[in-house]
């Protein structure tokens, strides 16, 4: 007697309990890349604030280190404007109401909710004069703080 039987072939495919756990993994896995993706780019404006705040700084400390280290005249502003200061002492204490502004003294209106302050003091570098140039430049939390010092070695007095 023969048998007529033939073996039964597997069926080939995903069930449906396999095709929902398939769809709850990949889920949980994109919602926590999408949460650490979030996170990144809520802060991704630090690193912009961040180079401001270092241009601000570098571009007002190379201004004031091409100063000549005295001039006639301390002169002094009570509001943002630059324009007759010829030394690094007319620097100290700039500006008064800490606000970023042009050389003619002109708020820059972009800046508005960045601080600033200068301190030049008086030094003496292994008896030779000289002068730390520290620039503080604040936005929120963040703070960049630039120092850098000058001499008044082989320069002449006006």
């Amino acid at each position: 007697m023969s048998s007529d039987r033939r073996p039964r072939s597997r069926a080939r495919g995903f069930t449906l309990l396999e095709t929902v756990m398939a769809i709850v993994i990949i889920g949980v896995g994109v919602a926590g890349v999408l949460s650490v993706f979030n996170v990144n780019v809520r802060h991704s404006a630090d690193p912009v604030v961040r180079k401001q705040l270092m241009a601000i700084a570098e571009e007002m400390l190379e201004e004031i280190a091409l100063r000549p280290f005295v001039g006639p005249t301390l002169e002094t502003s009570a509001a943002c404007g630059r324009a007759n200061f010829d030394d690094l002492g007319d620097y100290h204490l700039y500006p008064a109401n800490h606000r970023v502004c042009d050389v003619e003294g002109v708020p820059i209106a972009a800046l508005a909710n960045y601080w600033m302050e200068v301190r030049v003091t008086n030094a003496t570098l292994d008896t030779v004069p000289a002068r730390r140039i520290e620039v503080e430049v604040r936005q929120g939390t963040e703070t960049v703080t630039l120092v850098t010092w000058r001499t008044n070695f082989a320069e002449t007095t006006p």
